[in-house]
């Protein structure tokens, strides 16, 4: 385990007894209120000194709330020193009012729209959707980038139509790791790391392999990639909780990644849990 305080770049909460999140009825473990004091618990001996919050896909009617609730919450809690935040990018030019709006609020740092759970293999591509992205560069904000691995080709293209916004991949791009599926997975993620405005987050591995029985092993080859495409400038820790807690308890995952990053630097460590998340969020 790290022996100095870490930033957490991805960390969830949500109330349903202020928003709503219609997805959290399929996720029974998940469907109730995960809140900034169970985190804090959960963390255990893990010393967090910042933390991010990701937009946890509440009801796009409520965007702007989720924003404001969270920013509620930093007051409580002032080690959330970022929001990313969702925004309706598909409406291209349509949308700008609507950043402007987020990036007023001096915790707003990204914007994270999922393409995972699109239908359309092609909505990233679609022109609105890219100028919506491209106009993130002209309000300050970066995108997080939420996809599965069988996504990669198009968003690709997508980040390439893009050189003015930085980017960051959310959890290795969701590859396969329960049939411990590397191709092409591997390759796609070397052009991806390729561009020079993109990062990774070491995060959410556990929750694409078997629940109950991971490994350290099924995880480390797509680590060991990820390391080996981005260098360690362009790496930073996500703790995903509680979406991770269905696999793993917060102290076992930092545990896990610690140990598949044995051999490393002091430096080299200091960077992924903490400097690249400050220069990257702006925290």
């Amino acid at each position: 385990m790290p022996n100095f305080p870490i930033i957490d770049t991805h960390l969830h909460i949500w109330n349903l007894e202020r928003l709503s999140y219609p997805w959290l009825e399929g996720v029974p473990m998940l469907n109730r209120n995960y809140l900034i004091d169970e985190y804090r618990q959960a963390c255990g001996t893990v010393e967090v000194s910042k933390m991010v919050f990701l937009q946890a896909e509440v009801d796009q009617s409520q965007f702007h709330q989720e924003a404001e609730w969270v920013t509620e919450v930093a007051q409580q809690d002032d080690r959330i020193k970022g929001i990313v935040a969702w925004a309706p990018l598909e409406k291209g030019d349509g949308a700008q009012k609507d950043l402007a709006k987020l990036a007023s609020n001096p915790l707003v740092k990204g914007i994270r729209r999922i393409i995972q759970f699109e239908e359309d293999p092609e909505f990233c591509l679609q022109p609105d959707f890219v100028r919506g992205v491209q106009s993130l560069a002209e309000h300050g904000l970066t995108f997080d980038i939420c996809i599965n691995h069988a996504q990669m080709t198009n968003t690709l293209k997508l980040v390439e139509q893009c050189p003015e916004v930085t980017f960051v991949m959310d959890h290795h791009a969701k590859p396969n790791v329960k049939d411990h599926l590397l191709d092409p997975w591997r390759e796609q993620m070397k052009e991806f790391a390729a561009l020079p405005n993109t990062f990774c987050k070491l995060s959410g591995l556990v929750t694409e392999a078997d629940f109950e029985n991971w490994t350290i092993d099924d995880l480390r080859p797509y680590t060991d990639h990820v390391v080996e495409c981005f260098g360690f400038d362009r790496l930073m820790f996500g703790g995903d909780w509680p979406v991770a807690s269905q696999a793993t308890d917060y102290p076992r995952w930092v545990d896990t990644l610690d140990e598949m990053l044995n051999g490393c630097t002091p430096d080299e460590l200091h960077k992924v849990y903490v400097r690249n998340a400050e220069a990257f969020y702006r925290i």
